[in-house]
């Protein structure tokens, strides 16, 4: 049986994943959820009650989680058919006065647990499968007051560049999605504590339900980057020929 393993599923982009997956997968009946908030796991099931969901309620910044998932695998041999690595969050804070642990946290949720999640889940991948690391826009250049988080996307993006090389013998597609500001939870964790930043407010907003179901599509389709919108398509061409040094003095975040 195939199954469709998802990170960060409770809420926003990654709730969207599983939606989109059930659209453009019916032939998926199984769905691992991952993510710390359980509840919200199950009232997605609930929406979703024709197929086989498990809500496994896992903290992938605690290195016990791979543990117990790793475990989980080999009792199950999946047949994995879709990864989406959606976990991960972000912070607009100057680095100096940022919480240390937070920093550190943000780099073992978005670097350390999607690169071993996606080590782990390789073996039981099926031919023609497909892996979706969930980078950001800003990966394109280096951000103010988003040092870290720029540099974990950033990450994020050259490590799925180079992987779907790598697993292009085997028919296995990796693409790095690059969504703009979306209209999620996401920034209420963001902003706190030194508040909003009225350059990121003004930027276009991206429906989550859109950018995931086309980012999915684009997927399908064998594609290795996809953002979505014309402003981010374009500042993705501009970062490619600007200078990173010249670019980040625009930004006032």
């Amino acid at each position: 049986m195939a199954v469709a393993i998802i990170t960060g599923a409770s809420s926003g982009l990654g709730r969207e994943y599983v939606n989109a997956v059930v659209e453009q997968y019916p032939l998926i009946d199984e769905f691992w959820l991952i993510s710390r908030h359980k509840e919200n796991l199950k009232e997605l099931a609930d929406e979703h009650q024709n197929k086989t969901i498990a809500a496994i309620s896992l903290d992938l910044a605690e290195s016990t989680s791979f543990e117990i998932f790793e475990k989980l695998l080999r009792e199950n041999e999946p047949e994995i058919k879709v990864l989406i690595n959606c976990a991960g969050f972000g912070q607009v804070v100057s680095f100096f006065s940022a919480d240390k642990k937070r920093q550190t946290d943000m780099i073992d949720l978005n670097c350390r647990a999607l690169t071993h999640m996606t080590r782990l889940c390789l073996p039981y991948m099926i031919d023609d499968s497909l892996v979706i690391n969930v980078s950001s826009i800003a990966s394109f250049a280096p951000l103010p007051r988003m040092s870290v988080y720029s540099a974990t996307k950033s990450y994020v993006l050259a490590f799925s560049k180079a992987l779907r090389e790598e697993l292009r013998p085997r028919g296995i597609n990796v693409l790095a999605a690059c969504p703009g500001v979306m209209e999620t939870n996401f920034y209420d964790i963001a902003y706190a504590p030194e508040g909003p930043s009225k350059f990121l407010d003004s930027l276009p907003k991206i429906l989550p339900a859109e950018f995931a179901e086309s980012s999915l599509r684009a997927g399908r389709y064998k594609k290795a980057f996809y953002t979505k919108g014309a402003f981010y398509k374009m500042y993705h061409l501009i970062a490619k020929i600007v200078p990173h040094n010249w670019l980040i003095r625009f930004f006032e975040l």
